[in-house]
Formats: structure tokens, C-alpha cells, sequence
């Protein structure tokens, strides 16, 4: 599975359909995401690490399974900030091979602290290594994407004619695994341009990564994400039943049908959409490869990586390099 950039459409998307819909039963809809962790609620709620009155850090955890009761590893991580005070929405993508400490096993890839330990020592992982105060989180897997697109009615994607022989290839793939409603025969993009995606083919064109780099898959992630917010954002509103049946069964979170209802009412409030974004480890002050035991792995300088960090996430402010 891909490291796809999918996890704040999910958030968002029940964020911004919310404040439109009854609230007795998106209420009942939502209680049906809550888990009673009390592992991880101890550990969100006692945590000495940075915070700051009017930022909101949301912990958004992909896994590589079809259903979120599998045990795995999290195949993306990110930190999702709702910014009150600067009035903006914040990425913080981390990278699943950062070489971290993980309690009761040492040095390891940032990935493995979910299969060894679930949510509650995934948590407490990036709390610790970087110095983050994570008030909640959000676990989904991959079906919820492919739900939120096939809602939608897919999304439009520049796609280069470089890219179409992987993208054929992960199409297969992608066909296979969705499991909504109106898949329909299989269906290849066959010519570059502008072209309108559907479910599994933009999830295959998310995958696609031995055409160039890992930063041009980045940026195809990246393109995927703000083309499913733009078009969430203007959603008919007899389609928001449907977004919400098909998404929810994929989550699972430790935020109360109360503290998502307000988190929806924070984002709609913010209403810039446009999500600033950060790489982390800082890719100037890292070192990628093959160390030790722990196969390839980004190691990082915690002295220069940690600071870029908290000023992006709490000053508000962009690197630049």
C-alpha cells in the first residue's frame, strides 16, 4: 500500500459535511467510531510535551490492511494541526523508515512501534521522539478512500504519458482490493493528460514509484489530496449520507462524537483549505540507508530536525532550505 497523503480527506470530509447534517444522527453516526482505549487515552492525556493554547495536533495513521481490527504496521503517518490561532491547517507527513526509540524495543523503524503495540505505543513513539504533545487520533485503512472518491464521482489529474505504464500495472491491483458499491468492468487510463480518475485508478496513480522519485510521488499525493478536498468542499448535499456510510466503518478514533462535531466547526471556521505541509525528518539534516540491523531507515539530527518541527507546527512558520 501506498504511503498516501489520503488521511486528512477522511477527517475533512467528515469535518466539513457535518455542520449540514442533523445533528442527533451524525451523532449516533459518529459514536460508532469512538474506541475506549483507555492505554491511549492515558497517554494523550498526560503527556509534558509541547503544546500550545489554540493548536489542535490530530496523530493520522493509515494501515496496510482492509480491515482496521487487523493488527499491522502504519503505513502513513502524519500529524494534522488545526491552527486556531494562525488561522490555517498544517501537514506533517513522517516518514514510516525514520530510526526512532520504541519502548521496550530499541531502535527501530518508526512503522513497527503500531504492529508491535497498536495506537497507544505509536502514540507515545512520536510523542517522545518528537517532543509533541498529540491530544488525538484518527486510524483508517485504505477502503475509506476509495469510498470517499466513489461518492464523488472520481477526481481530475494531470497524468503524464511516463506514468501510464505503472499506473496500468497498479490499476490491476487497486480494481481488485475496492470493495464498494458500482466498481463496474476495468477500466485502464490509456492516453496522458488530463483525465478524470476514478476509485482504484487514483489510488493506483497514488502508488506509482519506480517512474521517477520519491518526491515525485510526493507530489502525486499531494495532487490527489487537494483534488479530493476541492471537490468535497462542493458535495451536493444529497450525497453527504452516502460519503459518511461509506467512510465511517474504515475509522476508528479516540475523539468523542462531541469533540468531532467542534473540531468540524474549528476547520469550517478557519476555511482556508489549502494545507501547508511539511517532510519530516528534514530531508538537509538526514541520512537514508542500510544501518545496522534495522535495514534502510532515515536517521536525523535531532538537534536541527525537532526545532524546524515546533516552528512549523506552532509559529506558524515554512521551511525553507
Amino acid at each position: 500500500m501506498s504511503n498516501l497523503k489520503k488521511l486528512v480527506v477522511f477527517l475533512l470530509a467528515l469535518v466539513i459535511i457535518i455542520p449540514a447534517t442533523a445533528f442527533g444522527y451524525m451523532y449516533y453516526k459518529l459514536s460508532t467510531i469512538h474506541e475506549g482505549d483507555s492505554d491511549s487515552e492515558k497517554i494523550v492525556s498526560s503527556s509534558d510535551y509541547k503544546s500550545e493554547k489554540g493548536i489542535h495536533n490530530i496523530l493520522l495513521v493509515g494501515v496496510d490492511t482492509t480491515d482496521k481490527e487487523q493488527v499491522s504496521r502504519s503505513d502513513a503517518m502524519m500529524i494534522l494541526t488545526i491552527d486556531s490561532n494562525s488561522k490555517s491547517l498544517k501537514l506533517t507527513s513522517l516518514a514510516r523508515d525514520t530510526y526512532v526509540n520504541i519502548k521496550g524495543r530499541g531502535k527501530e523503524k518508526l512503522t513497527h512501534a503500531y504492529a508491535y503495540g497498536g495506537i497507544s505505543l505509536l502514540l507515545q513513539t512520536v510523542e517522545e521522539n518528537f517532543e509533541l504533545d498529540i491530544q488525538d487520533y484518527v486510524v483508517v485503512n485504505f477502503n475509506s478512500f476509495m469510498s470517499v472518491l466513489d461518492v464523488i464521482g472520481g477526481i481530475e489529474v494531470d497524468v503524464s504519458a511516463s506514468e501510464l505504464e505503472e499506473l496500468r500495472y497498479f490499476t490491476i491491483e487497486t480494481y481488485y482490493l475496492g470493495k464498494y458499491d458500482k466498481k463496474g468492468p476495468i477500466d485502464y487510463v490509456e492516453s496522458p493528460g488530463t483525465q478524470t480518475l476514478n476509485a482504484y485508478q487514483a489510488l493506483a496513480y497514488a502508488r506509482i514509484r519506480k517512474n521517477d522519485t520519491a518526491f515525485d510521488r510526493d507530489e502525486r499525493q499531494r495532487k490527489i489530496l487537494q483534488a479530493t478536498l476541492n471537490k468535497l468542499t462542493s458535495l451536493p448535499f444529497t450525497k453527504y449520507n452516502s460519503l459518511i456510510d461509506g467512510v465511517l466503518p474504515h475509522i476508528k478514533t479516540n475523539m468523542k462524537p462531541g469533540a468531532i462535531l467542534k473540531t468540524g466547526s474549528t476547520v469550517l471556521g478557519i476555511g482556508d483549505f489549502d494545507i501547508k505541509q511539511l517532510e519530516f525528518p528534514i530531508l538537509e539534516y538526514s541520512e537514508q540507508g542500510i544501518y545496522e540491523d534495522a535495514g534502510w531507515v532515515v536517521r536525523f539530527d535531532e538537534d536541527k530536525c525537532i526545532p524546524i518541527l515546533h516552528d512549523f507546527i506552532f509559529k506558524n512558520k515554512m521551511y525553507t532550505p
